[in-house]
């Protein structure tokens, strides 16, 4: 294996937290992408930010930042279709932005299920957890060409791929996301 990119989905409106960069909020003083991140760098060979606003704040994070392709906020689809396109490895580990206490054994329990499927996604109980997932790069012309019929939904996408779900029912509260200024509060 070549090694993994990871990637920081980061590139939504926050529009549940009054339209501001969930990312930058802070946690326990810092950005919650930089929780995210130092999570997520163990794992990986490199960390792609997918940002559509606030480009200069997240590329002081010191990784590289690949904006989506496709206007207007299309969702966490475009924002892995940017990370499938910038990657540097051929499978990408991606994670949001708003879950600062994401597993730190995701990519290697992911990673161990996804045999010939082309992707893994994390699952605790009947909830799969989509934007935690473990992708080959090779779907990216699959996924450009569901974007580009209009295609947003992810379950839908996955829905024409080979793909495993995997249970992490040991770490449910490691996927617990961060959508508002209550919840950002209380943790």
């Amino acid at each position: 294996m070549d090694g993994v990119t990871g990637l920081v989905l980061a590139g939504g409106q926050g529009r549940r937290m009054g339209g501001v960069d969930k990312g930058l909020q802070l946690l326990h003083g810092k950005p919650m992408v930089a929780a995210v991140i130092a999570r997520l760098a163990p794992q990986v060979d490199e960390i792609l930010i997918n940002a559509n606003q606030n480009l200069a704040e997240y590329e002081r994070f010191g990784h590289r930042v690949a904006p989506d392709a496709i206007g207007g906020f299309a969702g966490p689809l475009a924002g892995l279709h940017a990370g499938l396109g910038a990657a540097s490895h051929t499978l990408v580990l991606t994670a949001p932005c708003d879950s600062p206490f994401l597993p730190l054994d995701l990519f290697d329990r992911l990673e161990k299920a996804l045999g010939d499927n082309v992707l893994a996604v994390a699952k605790t109980g009947d909830q799969a957890h989509p934007v935690f997932s473990l992708v080959r790069v090779s779907v990216l012309d699959h996924l450009a060409k569901f974007l580009s019929a209009g295609g947003r939904k992810i379950d839908a996408w996955y829905s024409t791929l080979k793909v495993i779900e995997v249970s992490f029912d040991d770490e449910a509260d490691a996927f617990r996301n961060i959508n508002t200024r209550e919840e950002l509060n209380q943790a």
